[in-house]
Order: structure tokens, then sequence, then C-alpha cells
């Protein structure tokens, strides 16, 4: 493993997700408690898994988003020393708490408070959770700066887009293409996506991944949040940002420059070698993931995307053209719409009609300057989403 020196301290906001189960293994393999001091771990509802996670890695605090869940976790942690809390202000506290690097994998808008308290705070910050820099890109950015931490991506993504860029050569940057799987609805009809359930969607062809995640992939909506994360994390204008299906997720992404070249990361899907890397970074660390057999491979394909099929994608693009609020609306709305989709309320291609009705109704709120802006807009393209869903639900 990397030298790490003395112990690091680090927190995992959303440690029983898929990030942070991969975070705490990637923490063990690279000598777990004898390198680590965990300041704190949050999650939601998994109660016995977040207690589980405290006990096992020594967490000073254990955080559990949801209220009603304290007396569980409470009882869990009875006795360990453990430091137990909940609600959005303890996650705020969480994020708060000196550490050296947090983990920001806590999924939708209730992560970015949190995680902005640990950017202000001057953590490095391996960075999972979109919404922080969708909903409040320019904010968060220059938050990161004034607290003197870095700001280093965890998707794949975004990380292999880093890995990817040479030291003082963003001048010469043409372009940045993202990597898209194309997910299990690829080959598919509207006619035949008219159909389908969220226990369809969330089976993703090549990663393990929540649901929220699944679902995004299977609609192109992560990618179209990827998209507005890639203008902000490398400043970069919005027709420097290409998107590529490349169905085996082998390649993934890459950097285009001024001379012809084009620079890419590959490796096994694996979300675990994105988070060694940032939880190490500049150094790499060892890990015990699967390598790459290129004779096995025999072929990469790539194909353009079908903005008509998957209209995120043009969403994303009317965002980063119309600036503002734009993003954090389509943002809010996706998330409304995610939600009533898993309910069952609505159809999967709903979805994309609700976000674009709702971007389209919010075109005259400007840009943001403070949060309490960003949570307005926010606010807002939540109610509207949900004022949406309730009169197609009357209609129908």
């Amino acid at each position: 493993m990397a030298d790490l020196g003395n112990k690091r301290r680090i927190t995992i906001l959303g440690s029983t997700g898929s990030i942070g189960v991969n975070t705490l293994d990637v923490v063990n393999q690279l000598g777990g408690r004898d390198a680590f001091e965990v300041a704190a771990i949050t999650g939601n509802s998994n109660i016995a898994l977040l207690a589980e996670q405290a006990k096992a890695c020594g967490a000073e605090l254990a955080v559990t988003a949801d209220e009603k869940h304290y007396p569980a976790l409470k009882d869990a942690l009875v006795g360990t020393g453990i430091e137990v809390a909940a609600g959005a202000a303890a996650l705020i506290e969480a994020g708060a708490r000196p550490s050296d690097w947090v983990m920001a994998a806590i999924v939708g808008t209730a992560g970015l408070a949190p995680t902005l308290a640990a950017a202000s705070r001057g953590a490095d910050i391996g960075l999972a959770n979109k919404e922080c820099l969708v909903s409040a890109g320019e904010l968060f950015v220059k938050a990161v700066a004034e607290g003197g931490g870095r700001l280093i991506p965890v998707d794949s993504e975004h990380s292999a887009i880093f890995q990817s860029l040479e030291d003082d050569q963003h001048h010469a940057v043409e372009r940045i293409v993202l990597t898209a799987s194309g997910g299990p609805f690829r080959t598919w009809t509207r006619e035949q996506m008219a159909g389908v359930t969220a226990d369809i969607a969330r089976a993703h062809p090549n990663w393990s991944m929540g649901l929220k995640i699944s679902i995004g992939s299977a609609s192109m909506f992560n990618k179209a949040l990827e998209m507005v994360e890639a203008k902000h994390l490398f400043n970069v204008r919005p027709e420097q940002i290409e998107v590529i299906v490349h169905p085996q997720s082998v390649i993934h992404s890459m950097v285009g420059y001024s001379d012809g070249s084009v620079l890419a990361q590959l490796g096994c899907p694996d979300m675990r070698t994105a988070i060694g890397y940032a939880l190490t970074y500049p150094d790499r660390p060892t890990l015990n993931v699967e390598r790459l057999d290129f004779a096995k491979l025999a072929r990469l394909d790539f194909e353009a995307p079908d903005e008509v099929r998957f209209p995120a994608l043009r969403l994303a693009r009317m965002a980063l053209e119309r600036g503002g609020v734009q993003a954090a609306v389509m943002n809010a709305a996706e998330e409304i719409s995610f939600h009533a989709f898993c309910a069952g309320r609505i159809g999967f291609l709903d979805m994309a009609d609700i976000v674009e009705r709702v971007m389209e109704e919010m075109t005259s709120h400007g840009s943001a300057t403070t949060m309490d802006q960003v949570f307005a807009a926010d606010a807002e393209a939540r109610r509207r989403a949900g004022d949406l869903i309730a009169r197609n639900e009357l209609a129908a």
C-alpha cells in the first residue's frame, strides 16, 4: 500500500450505500484501523449495517439521517463508546468534525450541506455525490478553494478524466469524453421502455450500484448530471463535453488534446479503483481488484447516444447552455420523478417529460449567489414536479 505515514482521519458520508461499503473495503485493504481513524460515518435506514460498520471501523460518531431511527441506532451501539446522532443537523456535524479526508457519498441534495461543511473546513473531498456540483457547482467549487482542500472525483468517469489530464496542459484540452454503458435499455425502443418498472430498470449490465444510480443509468439521467459535473470539475465549456456509449464499460472516460492525442483510463468495472485513487492521491494504492485481461476483451464498441430515446442528455445540454439554476432545477425535478417512478405513480418515460416541463416553467429563475437561493430553487422545482405528477395521476 502507499505510505500514508501517520494515521489519516477520515469521514464517510453515506457509508451504507454501495460507495460507502466499497470505501470501507478499500480502507480495510489499506490497513484498516492500523492506518486510519474514522471520525464519523453516516447512513439512513439500514441501521443494522450502520452499527456493524461503526463497530468494525471504530468510528467516533455514527449518524442516521432519519431521526425516527435514532433509538434503534442508539440501542445497537450501547456500551461501545461510539457517539450516536440523528437528523439533518447531525449530518452537517459529521461533515464539520475534524478529519483529513471525506468521502461524500450521500445520494441526492441531502448530501450537499454536510459535504459543504467538510469543504469549508479544508478537508480533501472524495466526491461521489453528484448534486454538490449539479445544484451548486460554482458555490461548491469556491467553498473548496477557500477552505484549502482538494476535490478529487470518485465517479468512475470523472476519476478517469482526472487521471488523464496532464499537468499544466489545460490550455491544450479540446474535449472531455464521458463514456456511458447505455444501461439495460441501450437497444430498446421508446415503446418497449414505456412499460418498464423500477425492478427492471435497476438491473445494470456491468456495475453493482444502488437503486438511484442504477435507474439513473437506465434513463441516462446519471450521465446528464455527470455532464454538468464535468463543467465544474474541469473548467471546460459546455461544447467541449461529449458523451459516447461504450457498452463494455472498460474505457471509463477520455480527454482529447489539441495535437489529436486522446488519453483514456481503462480498468475493470469496480468502484474501488476510483475510491482508492481518491483516498491515497497522488499515490496509487495496491488493491485486490480484478485486472484487465486484454486477450479476453476481444472488442471495444462505441456508438453515439440517442437523445430521442434518452432525452436526459438533451436536457443537460439545455441546462448547461441556460446556466443559472437550471441544473439545480433539473436535478430536483429528476429526484421527485425518480421517487414517483419507483412508487409506480408515473412511467419510465414520464420522468424526462416532467423534468423538461419543470425546467421550462422555471426559465425565468436567474443565477444563485448564495446557498439559500440554491435551496429555494431546489424546493420550488420539487413542488412543481410534485404538482405535475399529481395532475397527471388525476388526468389518468
